[in-house]
This record gives structure tokens, C-alpha cells and sequence, in this order.
């Protein structure tokens, strides 16, 4: 029995520390976006935030897969002099203090003493598991009300942003034959489109759109090559190896684009880009290379997505696919 408890203070030390760890890191984990975002590639923009549009109201998930190098990071602003960053939950004095318990309590029961015994020790590391605990409360909750007080200029511009959307919503270049009925009545209207798209533009966009997806369903590598840049191409015909690996093939028919509008269009070096978010049915599912038998999806029923597709042109070539990046649009 002795013996026993040595053991369960050790274990018991042991989880305190996991979950002082835990604890330390919980803000940046719950920060990190799940999920994957696009590929390819929107020249100068690729790191750029798509604009928002009535077919895609929310905000698109950023390009993770892409050959375009990152813009190099600003210089991070110093604080002023005198001011000083407010150490986090286990730094300075109260990092050192609760440290130097945990310590000194591993160390003195490693060499027969320390918190006054087995349960001696129990009790202290419960009492510090409580406490660490309280002060991460506290300086969560005095953090939340120090954002809501000071966000001041911030907080201003926010609302006065958010208030002159709601007065004139951004506009959007939308697409009037494409998804027919009251979209194809409306009256194209310019926003972002700086380069001045017409209406074989918009044509070209939605056969692409069709073309593509028919392509990829049936593994058309040619067909691929021929409508997608080099680098587009790549993360395709690494999707379809996936696939095959696994024994699946992705089967995709009766596409067919629901809505659509323009997010954005401009000039860069000697490449045109337009970004198109676009909601589309199609029949997708995933199906046994070998018997055919549904693996995932629905092989009878179509479904919707919403997606932001980009396209590129030079001087005498026309659109082809840049990237595609999903939405949180379903």
C-alpha cells in the first residue's frame, strides 16, 4: 500500500502538467482554422481575401495549395517605450511561482519528502490545478472586457464599416444569362471588374465550369491540361492519384451552374484574372473502381456547392483555370 501511493502522486504529477500545457496553449488551438482551403494560384492576390458577393455571402477559404511564394512579412511594430507586454498566464512572477512548486514538489518526492507525503502532494497539486485554473478565468475575463473597452479606432472603423454596407451593400458584377429566370433580367452591374468583361467572357466562364467538372469525373487528363494552368493541373491530377490509390474513382455529371456573380477582375502584368463565385448542382459521388458499387456521395440525386473559381487569360489565349477556392456556402 506504501508503495501505491508514490505511484499515483507521480501519475497525478504527471496529468497537472499535461494539463498546465494544455492549458498554456488552449488560445492558439482554438484559434486554428480546421478544414482545408484552395489550390492554385490568383497571381499578386493568391493571399488575398475574394470579395464577398451575393452568390457567395461568406467569406472564402484561403488558398493553402500554391506555387506562389508568400509575401515576405511585415516588420513586426515595437511597443512604445515604457510599455510593456502583459505577460501571459505562466509567465513572470506567476510563471515562475507555480514552476517553481511543481518543481520543488517533483524534486522533494524524488528524494523522499517534499509536499509532506503521498496524499500531502495529491493535495497540494489539486490546490495548483485549481488555481491555475482560476487565474486562467480571471485573465480571460479581464482580457475580454480590456478588448471591449479599448478597441477604440478599431472598434469605431468596424462599425462604421459594417453600418456603410448596410446603407450600400458592395456590389457585384453579376452574371445575367447564366442560371436563367430573374438573374438573366437583371441588369449587369460593374463593382470590382476592372478590366471590362462582356458577355463571352461570362459564356466562356460557365462552359469552362461544365467542362472541367465533366473532365475531372471522367479522369480526362487531356482535356484537363488543355483548360487548366500547369499548376492548377498538378493539384487535379494529384486529387485523381489520390483516388486511384485508394481504390475509388470521383464521378461527376450534370453540372449545371445555378448562380453566379463576379467577386473580382483586374489587370496584372501581362495576365488578366477574374474570381468568380459560383454555386452549382451536380450528381458527385465516389464510386469502387473496380465494381462501381457507391462509396461516398449520392450517384442519383444532385447536390449544391458554392465555390470561387478563378480564371486567367494573356494576349491572344483565352480563360483557363487558376484556382478554386471553397466557402462555407452550401
Amino acid at each position: 500500500m506504501p508503495s501505491a501511493v508514490p505511484r499515483f502522486a507521480k501519475i497525478a504529477a504527471i496529468v497537472i502538467l499535461a494539463a498546465a500545457s494544455s492549458l498554456a496553449s488552449f488560445d492558439a488551438a482554438d484559434a486554428r482554422r480546421a478544414g482545408s482551403g484552395g489550390f492554385g494560384s490568383r497571381g499578386m492576390r493568391t493571399f488575398d481575401t475574394p470579395a464577398i458577393t451575393r452568390t457567395a455571402p461568406t467569406q472564402a477559404a484561403p488558398i493553402d495549395r500554391t506555387m506562389t511564394p508568400r509575401p515576405q512579412q511585415q516588420p513586426q511594430i515595437q511597443p512604445p517605450l515604457g510599455a510593456q507586454p502583459r505577460p501571459g498566464m505562466f509567465g513572470g512572477f506567476g510563471g515562475s511561482m507555480i514552476g517553481g512548486l511543481i518543481a520543488g514538489g517533483l524534486l522533494g518526492m524524488m528524494l523522499g519528502h517534499g509536499f509532506g507525503g503521498g496524499f500531502g502532494f495529491l493535495g497540494m497539486l489539486l490546490q495548483i490545478g485549481l488555481i491555475m485554473l482560476l487565474i486562467s478565468f480571471a485573465l480571460r475575463f479581464f482580457a475580454n472586457r480590456q478588448r471591449t473597452q479599448y478597441a477604440g479606432p478599431g472598434a469605431s472603423y468596424n462599425t462604421s464599416a459594417t453600418n456603410n454596407a448596410a446603407a450600400s451593400p458592395r456590389p457585384s458584377f453579376s452574371i445575367p444569362s447564366i442560371g436563367g429566370g430573374a438573374a438573366a433580367a437583371q441588369k449587369a452591374r460593374q463593382a470590382n471588374d476592372e478590366i471590362g468583361l462582356q458577355q463571352a467572357d461570362l459564356d466562356r466562364f460557365e462552359r469552362l465550369l461544365t467542362e472541367i467538372q465533366s473532365a475531372y469525373g471522367a479522369e480526362d487528363y487531356a482535356t484537363l491540361r488543355r483548360l487548366t494552368t500547369p499548376e492548377a493541373m498538378s493539384y487535379l491530377a494529384e486529387e485523381l492519384g489520390e483516388n486511384a490509390t485508394h481504390g475509388v474513382r470521383n464521378s461527376v455529371s450534370d453540372v449545371r451552374l445555378l448562380q453566379g456573380d463576379i467577386a473580382e477582375a483586374w489587370r496584372e502584368d501581362n495576365a488578366e484574372y477574374a474570381t468568380l463565385a459560383m454555386r452549382y448542382s451536380s450528381i458527385d459521388a465516389m464510386l469502387d473502381r473496380a465494381t462501381g458499387k457507391l462509396v461516398d456521395g449520392d450517384d442519383r440525386n444532385p447536390s449544391e456547392t458554392t465555390e470561387l473559381w478563378t480564371f486567367v487569360r494573356k494576349p491572344g489565349s483565352d480563360w483557363i483555370l487558376s484556382a478554386i477556392q471553397g466557402t462555407g456556402t452550401h
